[in-house]
């Protein structure tokens, strides 16, 4: 057995191949993680348009560029 010191901050992981990895999910974890970080609207509005613009591969590119740094996914 190996005690492990707790981390202070844990990345949030979303699954793409579970039940959050669907489109739905994650532009509500988007526009969630805007309104928690202060965006205006227009900017929220302006991101979620960017994630929206193409196909799927391009909503989690997109995704990743502005909240990489919160929350990892995993394939």
């Amino acid at each position: 057995m190996a005690i492990l010191s707790k981390d202070t901050y844990r990345k949030r992981v979303i699954d793409l191949t579970g039940p959050d990895g669907n489109a739905f999910y994650i532009l509500g974890t988007a526009m969630n993680l805007c309104k928690q970080i202060d965006l205006s609207s227009s900017r929220t509005e302006s991101i979620l348009d960017e994630m929206k613009s193409s196909d799927y591969e391009n909503l989690i590119k997109v995704f990743d560029k502005y909240f990489g740094k919160l929350i990892d996914l995993e394939r």
